[in-house]
């Protein structure tokens, strides 16, 4: 999350002091990432160095104002338009927790999994619940438009985040059920190939065909003739039959 570009973003929009950033940046986003106000402040010094913010006088409260350069709407605008880096994507714990618990003594990771399902199923539909706040009271009219509408795609953003996480799980808990089994069960497992091919109906022989040339029938290919029922086998069906 870049803090740095949130506070040039809500500056674009007019000079602020730290607190009125912070509680500007929480009612945009939802509260979902809070900030202090020491790392508002901290944020400012480092804009400020770097050129992209400077003091603008005090309010009549005495807080000190600060406003957005040229240089910081340039740094702005290229932030806007640079798509977000993922070569470099932030740790996540929960992926740092499974990883760690995959063959740790005394751990139960698929009871670690099912936990963790419990918990993102209830977030998503905890999210699902404030999102049909949020779409009530934009089109009611009765909210500040423009701060409802950013903490809908925040919501939305979360909602897909969940969703993908609950497939996620599913999936590790399958892997790990299919690791779990010895070599010798997996290799006998059949792959898609191996059971179509175990399922294919055995080849038949060609009926006879005209010859081209001579218009006669061609003989079909040689095959070993099924043995015929001898005579001491057909009583033995009868009365199989009849009992």
């Amino acid at each position: 999350m870049s803090i740095r570009h949130g506070l040039l973003a809500l500056l674009e929009r007019g000079p602020r002091y730290g607190s009125q950033l912070r509680t500007e940046f929480e009612s945009r986003t939802g509260s979902t990432w809070p900030l202090n106000v020491g790392q508002v402040y901290t944020t400012l010094a480092r804009l400020e160095r770097d050129g992209l913010v400077a003091p603008d006088g005090e309010d009549s409260a005495g807080h000190t104002l600060y406003a957005i350069t040229d240089t910081g709407r340039t740094e702005l605008r290229e932030w806007y338009e640079r798509p977000v880096d993922r070569t470099n994507p932030p740790r996540d714990e929960l992926s740092i927790k499974l990883a760690m618990a995959v063959g740790a003594p005394g751990v139960d990771i698929r009871a670690v999994i099912q936990s963790q399902r419990h918990a993102t199923i209830k977030a998503m539909q905890d999210y699902t619940r404030l999102k049909a706040t949020a779409l009530a009271a934009i089109e009611s009219g009765q909210s500040r438009e423009r701060d409802d509408v950013a903490w809908l795609l925040v919501l939305e953003q979360l909602i897909f985040q969940t969703e993908a996480e609950a497939r996620w799980l599913d999936h590790c808990e399958t892997r790990l059920v299919r690791l779990s089994l010895p070599a010798d069960r997996r290799a006998a497992q059949p792959g898609p190939h191996q059971a179509d091919t175990a399922h294919a109906e055995p080849p038949h022989a060609e009926p006879p065909h005209a010859d081209e040339d001579s218009g006669a029938p061609t003989p079909a290919p040689t095959t070993t003739p099924s043995p015929a029922p001898t005579a001491t086998s057909r009583p033995r069906t009868a009365r199989t039959r009849r009992d």
